[in-house]
């Protein structure tokens, strides 16, 4: 049985955060406040909190590309992250990593892409041809 995660995340405007996450990711939103929201994210809670505080960026390198550190995403299918990458692309969304192949033909092999929301939270999404590969080293 897969559970869904909650995760909490700081943005400086909330109208940003529900434009962004709800026109530009598609995700529908929940139960909100003044000062924060929820949204379906593939199935999953992210609550964006209102805050002015933002954290530092901190890199790390996979696979030749730089990382920032923290980030959270989702993991998909081949066709989910063909459509979102292409949705993305669409509506002009700067990307930290292009849509690319990691790890090719090794354990692991997997599509990624990186982005940030308007608020400078990293946000990662992958696909595995099969989800057997999702903890192979």
């Amino acid at each position: 049985m897969t559970h869904p995660f909650h995760l909490a995340i700081p943005v400086t405007n909330l109208a940003d955060a529900t434009n962004f996450y709800e026109s530009v990711l598609g995700c529908s939103r929940g139960r909100e406040d003044e000062h924060w929201i929820d949204f379906n994210l593939y199935g999953h809670q992210l609550v964006c909190h209102l805050s002015e505080a933002s954290s530092p960026t901190i890199q790390n390198t996979v696979d030749g590309d730089s990382i920032p550190v923290p980030h959270f995403g989702v993991i998909l299918n081949f066709e989910e992250f063909d459509s979102l990458a292409a949705r993305l692309t669409e509506s002009n969304q700067q990307f930290i990593v292009e849509p690319r192949t990691r790890f090719a033909g090794q354990a692991g092999e997997q599509r990624t892409m990186f982005l940030l929301d308007p608020s400078g939270n990293a946000i990662e999404f992958k696909a595995f041809a099969s989800l057997d590969s999702l903890f192979e080293s």
